[in-house]
């Protein structure tokens, strides 16, 4: 969902308000050289700061480091700005402490953190999703941080959402993250495309056969209506949230068996295949898709907030029109959509203490209500969520209601990794209905047996 950070431009400007105190560079390669990390210099795809001029005032002569790791879009463009802000801030308190700030793809920042446990080379702070909170777990790369989070006064623990607290703590005495940002899916319009199709966009869709009604419009005009959105585990829960309660999604590892309901995923298989015609081929995260809803050839595109500055950019700089809405239901007053949380932890590492007050202080109300403020970004910080000056923002208003609709991604959290083949067993049988090789009806019995065989052999 989240993309890599760009490595095909060697330099780019350093904002204002790190010139002063520190010494920053952006260049093509991840790594750097010795002399130039002897010097302070920052790697393209990292940001590292020193707190150069305090650490020289205190005599301190060897500088504590921590290595925080983000997904890439929290280290690009205005997000990284204010990360930066933030560093530069908690720095500014601890002279002689540099944080190397480094954005990663997905799949990076998960395999990059379960080989650093066993090597004890991985980040020291660091985020993730809570649907990945289980392999990290096991893997032994979160340390128990219940008595740092005890020993916080009351009022910085009052500020957090008591619900994703909870999820952050599997059984007494033991917590292994502080909850930070989240997101809740919703479904993004085309509005040029919909007018050229004779739709009123200030009409509601009421349901899928209405949704399906304004596809057909569409087609119609020479456009692709929505992606493809039978090729991730991410889109078919956004399609089959549509018509299942929340507690008919994930694994029940209680009693070994996976929480899907066979009619319900045999009602969404059947709308994945009547809309089969109006779909661009695409995947919902392929680039080429985002590139189709930018120059208004296709209309819809169920994702998060995350895509929104792209079609933001493209507003200024093409005038792209669009809007955007919850996912349509299975009938009126249903509504579809996936949310989760991201988490902010802390390896156990011989720093674990100073990377403990780092997380507390970047999870903490002031800097997630900026971060709200700035960026239209879900958190976990309820008092953040209830300033004013984040309450009115519109993309941050759409998450939140998406959220109250939405089923979890990958329930239950920090309990239990899935098993490894759940996710391809769902989507290959899946794919074999829209393909027609199956009727959605046996299509979704057998599906749902072949998961609780791998549920139950786990």
């Amino acid at each position: 969902m989240k993309k890599p950070l760009r490595t095909d431009q060697e330099f780019v400007n350093v904002p204002n308000e790190l010139r002063s105190g520190s010494r920053c560079k952006w260049v093509s390669l991840g790594k750097l050289s010795k002399k130039e990390e002897q010097m302070g210099w920052v790697g393209f795809g990292s940001v590292t700061v020193l707190a150069l001029t305090g650490a020289l005032a205190s005599g301190v002569t060897h500088a504590q480091e921590l290595d925080y790791w983000v997904y890439s879009d929290f280290a690009q463009g205005e997000a990284l700005k204010l990360q930066q802000t933030f560093i530069e801030e908690f720095t500014a308190k601890h002279p002689g402490l540099e944080i190397t700030i480094s954005g990663r793809g997905d799949d990076d920042l998960l395999t990059g953190q379960i080989a650093g446990a066993s090597s004890g080379t991985g980040p020291d702070v660091f985020m993730n999703s809570t649907s990945l909170g289980a392999i990290l777990a096991q893997a032994g790369a979160l340390k128990n941080i219940y008595e740092d989070w005890m020993a916080m006064p009351e009022d910085f623990r009052a500020q957090f959402n008591p619900d994703l607290i909870k999820m952050c703590t599997p059984q007494p005495s033991v917590m292994y993250c502080l909850p930070y940002t989240g997101y809740g899916s919703f479904m993004y319009r085309n509005l040029t495309v919909l007018e050229e199709a004779g739709i009123d966009p200030k009409q509601p869709i009421t349901d899928w056969s209405d949704w399906k009604a304004q596809m057909g419009k569409i087609q119609a005009v020479g456009k692709k209506a929505v992606p493809d959105m039978s090729q991730s585990w991410l889109s078919l829960a956004n399609i089959y949230s549509g018509v299942a309660a929340p507690d008919e999604w994930g694994i029940d590892f209680d009693n070994k068996k996976t929480r899907i309901a066979p009619e319900k995923l045999a009602e969404a298989t059947q709308m994945l295949l009547d809309i089969k015609p109006y779909t661009s081929g695409t995947s919902e995260d392929d680039q080429v898709t985002k590139d189709l809803f930018t120059t208004n050839q296709l209309a819809f595109l169920v994702s998060g907030p995350w895509v929104d500055p792209i079609f933001e950019q493209a507003a200024k700089e093409r005038g792209l029109k669009y809007d955007r809405v919850l996912v349509p239901g299975a009938q009126e007053g249903q509504y579809g959509g996936v949310k989760g949380f991201e988490f902010i932890a802390i390896a156990p590492k011989a720093n674990a203490k100073i990377a403990w007050e780092f997380a507390a202080y970047v999870a903490e109300k002031k800097q997630m209500t900026r971060w709200a403020a700035a960026l239209g970004r879900f958190n976990s910080n309820d008092a953040a969520l209830a300033d004013p000056q984040v309450s009115s923002h519109s993309l941050l208003a759409i998450t939140n209601e998406a959220s109250k609709h939405a089923i979890f991604n990958r329930p239950p959290f920090f309990v239990k990794p899935y098993p490894s083949d759940y996710w391809s067993v769902l989507l290959d049988g899946v794919a074999d209905i829209v393909e027609g090789d199956e009727t959605p009806q046996d299509g979704a019995k057998r599906i749902v047996d072949e998961l609780n065989e791998l549920v139950a052999d786990e």
